[in-house]
């Protein structure tokens, strides 16, 4: 099934529950009034939101209306934890060949990770408020997955069974700011400001058979400025799926109901064309485009992101639908 949050003027806005093709949906008022409730009460609520998702399906839902991704919240407006992994290695390996440095041999079997802010989620049509350009504004496309309760010490398998829903993301870096936050060797704050996510969550059982092994093998498409600059394979080369992901961060605590876990940037190797490499496949952020330029020309030569610039993520099946719905964004300064 499909799931969204609705603005009403609150913190955590309304669940509606959205048709397969996202062309209609209905509130789940009379089932939980918010997403939090039904994850955190899943095996009661699930099934009955289930039901109504067959019955929009099939143009019986008395008070459907149409589907507007404007009036979406993030799925989850705020949540209990937001963490981010680097799960493509190949971003990492990029990023630091562009500067001459080495990938540690534990980043193949230990993933990276990130506790970022989850208080302050941004819609997937919000506009994106950054202070300054002079912050190096960058858009990461990804995927997340929201999670049931996962107990302390368990295993990638079992991991995997507490995946909920899934969901795209937009984690919004300012790339200017990380150095000087990573030398201080306590990682990323500043540098990652509110991160915003699909109009709708999914349960995996919508994917079929491309949800495989905690992963999603399907097409992230990233669109800057209406010109696509991204067709990332986001299955065959995910390093760490999912349920190791989750795993990781269940080494030493639970991972409770409403946590979100993210992939990192979908990123895909590149090939070689004439003895010279390219990425036909293209990147799924700017610092990626960059590192490329540096390993080919010595430095990059593609800016980060300007006032008024637009960034659209989108995820399409095998039949052509948007599944997420997209991602679509205006990057503007504050008001």
């Amino acid at each position: 099934m499909k799931l969204a949050t609705y603005k009403d003027g609150s913190r955590d806005g309304q669940l509606v529950v959205v048709s397969r093709d996202l062309s209609t949906a209905h509130y789940a008022t009379g089932i939980a009034h918010r997403l939090q409730q039904a994850l955190d009460d899943w095996n009661f609520i699930s099934p009955q939101l289930h039901d109504l998702y067959v019955t929009l399906n099939q143009g019986k839902a008395r008070h459907a209306f149409p589907f507007d991704p404007a009036m979406c919240m993030a799925p989850l407006p705020r949540a209990y934890q937001w963490a981010d992994g680097s799960a493509y290695i190949n971003h990492v390996e990029l990023v630091r060949a562009a500067r001459n440095s080495e990938v540690p041999a534990s980043f193949y079997t230990d993933p990276l990770m990130y506790q970022g802010g989850s208080d302050d989620f941004i819609g997937p049509t919000d506009d994106v408020v950054v202070p300054s350009e002079d912050f190096g504004i960058d858009f990461e496309a990804e995927i997340a997955v929201i999670t049931g309760d996962v107990p302390m010490q368990a295993s990638p398998e079992q991991a995997l069974e507490g995946i909920r829903l899934l969901m795209l993301a937009n984690d919004v870096s300012l790339r200017n700011l990380i150095p000087a936050e990573l030398a201080k060797g306590f990682g990323f704050f500043q540098s990652k400001p509110a991160t915003a996510f699909s109009p709708v969550a999914v349960t995996p059982d919508e994917l079929g058979d491309v949800w495989q092994g905690g992963r999603v093998n399907l097409t992230l498409q990233s669109t800057w400025n209406g010109r696509k600059v991204g067709m990332c394979e986001a299955g065959p080369e995910m390093t760490f799926h999912f349920g190791q992901l989750i795993a990781h961060i269940c080494k030493t605590r639970n991972v409770r109901a409403g946590s979100i876990v993210g992939s990192g940037t979908v990123s895909n190797k590149a090939i070689e064309v004439d003895g010279r490499k390219e990425w036909p496949k293209g990147y799924s952020c700017i610092a990626e485009k960059r590192a490329i330029e540096t390993i080919l020309d010595g430095q990059p030569s593609t800016a980060f992101m300007k006032f008024g610039d637009t960034i659209r993520i989108e995820m399409k099946g095998r039949d052509g639908q948007s599944i997420f719905g997209a991602i679509d964004q205006k990057i503007v300064e504050p008001q």
